[in-house]
């Protein structure tokens, strides 16, 4: 009976992974990529993009934008690499490329560095400083639980009933007692963000879709740029491309078959 081998991972799939991902998602992990390979010569950018409580004040806060795409070490950087990338690909595609720019490098970094900030300084009298995707890891697994919650409420282990929405949570639990130096706060900032957001209480941090498709074709985005995802992309396919067929128009009959 033959062994079944294990699978390999070819690099010509990954290859081939990375040049289908939509555009602001190769942005984002070109800018992690791109950002530690800049920390290996140039250290410095640690310590002047980390969210450091006790250094928070008008004059820093370009640190609330930089610590999500900032990362401590390799492994750091591409365990969160590897769970963030899939998770921004199918936000993108779901929201489009103008929605998923305008939070990544606004709201969702904002919002859940400054509630951490302000609980770290005024509630927790600590000076914990973090960086990392991984806060954008459970934002989005909060936002993605809760669709799957309103599906199936609850799933079982063993006679227990546990509530869908809750699994987010019980990861940040088990990631905090088995991982070292991983931010509890940090991560329950970035998951309540993310069930705030599923829930529709903060959509209005999107531009208006109006707004959103005259920048479109103002700019011609959707031409210019190689898997660009438009707002409209519900109505013309991911890409904002019809769909073509492969009959010819001449060989069709009356009924379009």
């Amino acid at each position: 009976m033959p062994i079944s081998s294990i699978p390999q991972v070819s690099p010509a799939r990954i290859r081939s992974y990375i040049l289908r991902l939509p555009f602001c998602t190769k942005v984002l992990v070109a800018a992690i990529v791109g950002l530690w390979l800049a920390t290996i010569p140039f250290p410095w950018i640690r310590d002047f993009g980390a969210l450091e409580p006790a250094k928070m004040d008008l004059t820093q806060m370009h640190r609330l934008n930089l610590f999500p795409v900032l990362h401590w070490n390799f492994i750091h950087m591409i365990f969160n690499l590897f769970a963030v990338t899939p998770l921004i690909e199918r936000f993108e595609s779901e929201y489009g490329t103008l929605v998923t720019l305008a939070l990544f490098t606004g709201p969702f970094g904002t919002i859940p560095g400054g509630v951490y900030t302000l609980l770290e300084k005024f509630v927790l009298r600590s000076n914990t400083s973090v960086m990392g995707a991984s806060i954008w890891v459970f934002l989005l697994l909060s936002a993605e639980v809760m669709k799957t919650h309103k599906a199936n409420p609850y799933f079982s282990v063993g006679p227990y009933k546990i509530p869908t929405w809750t699994t987010p949570l019980i990861l940040i639990v088990l990631t905090s007692i088995l991982v070292p130096y991983v931010s509890l706060v940090g991560h329950l900032c970035g998951a309540g963000l993310g069930y705030l957001w599923a829930s529709g209480y903060i959509k209005f941090l999107v531009p208006h879709e109006k707004i959103l498709r005259w920048v479109e074709t103002k700019l011609n985005l959707l031409g210019r740029l190689p898997h660009y995802v438009s707002v409209d992309q519900k109505t013309y396919g991911r890409y904002g491309v019809l769909p073509t067929t492969s009959v010819p128009l001449t060989n069709r009959t009356p009924d379009g078959v």
